[in-house]
């Protein structure tokens, strides 16, 4: 069984692990030639999820980490078996994992969690259980690592959603540079609360 250690370490050299399924007890460690990022604090909204964040009743918070990750792995197919999961909470009680959970009407409505390693976050995997519940939480993810000091947000893989909210996909080479940059310096996920849902539209709409 992996440590939390060997985790940390294995994304520190560029690598992380999946399981092919929440029934596979094996871990494999991934290094795809081609990475998803996304731009820390520039993340593109589209006009429709602005005026659906403008409308009110969204809200985000980091209560939910556990809730975040169950409900990820809840799904027909999934790569979260038993052993990630207990590697990600015990990744959460050492401060390095975290999650921004999202919530419309005081309902949850999705999130985003994700492992920290000096000045990059490694977006584990979202859900959306609302609609826009986990642009929401992508919107919210990326404006809190700018205010935080992070310098990368990684996504593993880049799908076409991700690609529509400014996502782009690095070689291998260009990736580790960006890594090992971002590993040089640090930053803190605590050390500013989250935006209003007010604010956020703020800030997104004079980027996006």
């Amino acid at each position: 069984m992996l440590t939390p250690a060997q985790l940390l370490n294995g994304y520190a050299r560029g690598v992380f692990p999946m399981a092919e399924s929440a029934d596979d007890d094996r871990l494999y460690w991934f290094d795809p030639p081609l990475r998803g990022v996304l731009p820390v604090g520039g993340i593109h909204a589209s006009r429709s999820l602005l005026r659906d964040l403008r409308r009110g009743g969204w809200s985000a918070d980091f209560d939910g980490f556990e809730q975040v990750v169950a409900a990820c792995a809840d799904r027909e197919t999934t790569w979260i078996n038993a052993e990630l999961t207990e590697l990600y909470f015990k990744l959460h009680e050492a401060g390095h994992a975290h999650a921004i959970s999202t919530r419309r009407g005081g309902s949850f409505a999705g999130g985003i969690f994700g492992v920290t390693l000096g000045a990059a976050f490694f977006g584990e995997s979202m859900v959306s259980e609302q609609t826009n519940g986990s642009k929401m939480a992508l919107l919210w993810t990326s404006q809190h690592l700018l205010r935080c000091g992070f310098r990368l947000f990684d996504t593993q893989f880049l799908t076409p959603h991700l690609a529509r909210m400014g996502g782009i996909e690095l070689p291998r080479s260009a990736y580790r540079g960006r890594l090992a940059a971002a590993l040089r310096r640090k930053a803190d996920f605590s050390a500013h609360d989250l935006p209003s849902a007010d604010q956020l539209w703020q800030d997104i709409s004079q980027t996006s």
